[in-house]
């Protein structure tokens, strides 16, 4: 790229992507969970996507039992500290918190759980659950996310002899690649990993299904699949410009900056973020505490039609971050390497999108990340026999999770489009359930 952003000291990068929401003190933590309700109709509970017993796991902590607590949170959510430190809390259990009609502030959920999985790694996760005794069948599972990692443990639980196969060298998914380390730390996924291994689950990774291991292969292997995929393809802009030097994609960005080792990461000095969701929003700020002098995220819709959360909005505002809305880009600007973005202005008429004649301008930059959004490999899925797709994500019966192809399920990005990791973890562990009950025949 034409201008590369200084390299900074170990020490300012290691300032700059230190965790926004530090942990809490035991002190602190034991007044926290005493300002609980222990509402009878938690609506935090409610509100939480794999409903965790909130009130329950607090009262424990209130009375010193964390062991108790951190089984009555993995019993619902098997990647429990990754939701901690990354779920959109405010969005869901904080948000529902029964302090807010009292104009007060709500009981800090998210840090009270990460308490409790902190206390859980640091004591080097004992064993909290004991599997069955195993039932003479067997599950393949294809990726290693959320979904899987929830669905192998759960399947684990009822006697099942798991293995998951995931293409990436290091399990564990989007939370493992694709979360900015100033949320949570990879070794945090890694942590979860390792504890869903120790119930017996076999993790091969470096393999590709449907290339290193034929989907015929899988299923005379296996009594059931369970699908969970990923959102693995990128969105182009397409637009002219795109094979420039200096334009890369979002997800590949953030996965590099996990890795933590910053030097290694160039940035350029302008930098252009395509798209307003919150992996956008984290290309950016990685942009910024990377050393970039100036970063812009356009977008060509308005503030209101963000899909990132506020957090992250007002986030990208604290780290200086300059947005251009209403912004349609055009092409990409450069002799091989990116010099600019051009754009046209937009404006909404009549509920629909219309750029505007003649409003061409130029945002000087060096740098393009487009995060306009992922989806899943169609291409992958096509090759899973009497498989049904609609609007690109697999089919599934709601309650158990069971595609048009019995002996297999999905869950997680690959049916929902790509919602939050909680979501991922409730789908697995649902759709094990299905799985069990599909194999015993049960109703």
């Amino acid at each position: 790229m034409n201008n590369v952003a200084p390299k900074l000291t170990s020490k300012e990068y290691e300032a700059n992507f230190a965790e926004l929401k530090p942990a809490l003190t035991d002190v602190a933590a034991l007044a926290e969970a005493n300002r609980c309700l222990y509402c009878y109709d938690s609506p935090c509970m409610t509100a939480c996507p794999t409903h965790i017993d909130i009130s329950t796991f607090i009262k424990k902590i209130s009375t010193g039992n964390l062991r108790g607590s951190a089984k009555t949170i993995l019993s619902s959510n098997w990647v429990a500290l990754t939701c901690a430190k990354a779920c959109p809390v405010d969005e869901l259990c904080e948000g529902a918190c029964v302090y807010h009609a009292k104009g007060e502030k709500p009981i800090q959920i998210g840090k009270l759980q990460r308490h409790v999985m902190d206390w859980y790694v640091e004591k080097r996760m004992p064993q909290l659950f004991t599997p069955a005794e195993m039932n003479g069948k067997t599950v393949g599972i294809i990726g290693a996310g959320p979904a899987g990692l929830a669905c192998a443990a759960e399947l684990t639980l009822f006697g099942f002899e798991v293995t998951i196969y995931e293409a990436s060298k290091l399990a564990g998914g989007l939370d493992t690649h694709g979360i900015a380390p100033y949320k949570m730390q990879q070794q945090d996924s890694l942590n979860e990993v390792k504890m869903i291994k120790r119930l017996g689950v076999k993790i091969k990774t470096g393999v590709r299904v449907g290339k290193d291991i034929s989907f015929e292969k899988l299923e005379k292997t296996h009594d059931a699949v369970f699908i969970g995929v990923g959102l693995s393809m990128p969105a182009d802009l397409k637009i002219s410009g795109e094979e420039m030097i200096g334009v890369v994609n979002a997800l590949d960005f953030v996965e590099n900056v996990t890795k933590r080792k910053w030097k290694s990461v160039d940035v350029g000095r302008r930098v252009a973020v395509i798209g307003a969701g919150n992996t956008a929003i984290d290309a950016a700020t990685e942009a910024k505490r990377l050393g970039a002098e100036e970063v812009f995220m356009v977008y060509r819709r308005g503030r209101e039609q963000m899909s990132a959360y506020d957090f992250e909005f007002e986030l990208a505002k604290r780290d200086g971050i300059t947005f251009y809305f209403h912004a349609q880009p055009k092409k990409i600007v450069g002799k091989k390497k990116v010099q600019a973005l051009e754009c046209l202005e937009t404006r909404i008429v009549n509920g629909k999108l219309k750029t505007i004649p003649r409003s061409e301008f130029k945002i000087p930059v060096d740098m393009v990340i487009k995060a306009v959004g992922q989806n899943i490999d169609e291409t992958f899925l096509a090759s899973i026999p009497k498989l049904k797709i609609k609007d690109g994500m697999v089919v599934v019966n709601t309650k158990s999770y069971q595609t048009s192809n019995p002996k297999y399920f999905a869950g997680g990005d690959c049916i929902n489009g790509g919602k939050e990791v909680v979501n991922a973890a409730y789908d697995g562990k649902r759709a094990a359930y299905g799985i069990h009950n599909f194999i015993f025949k049960k109703k």
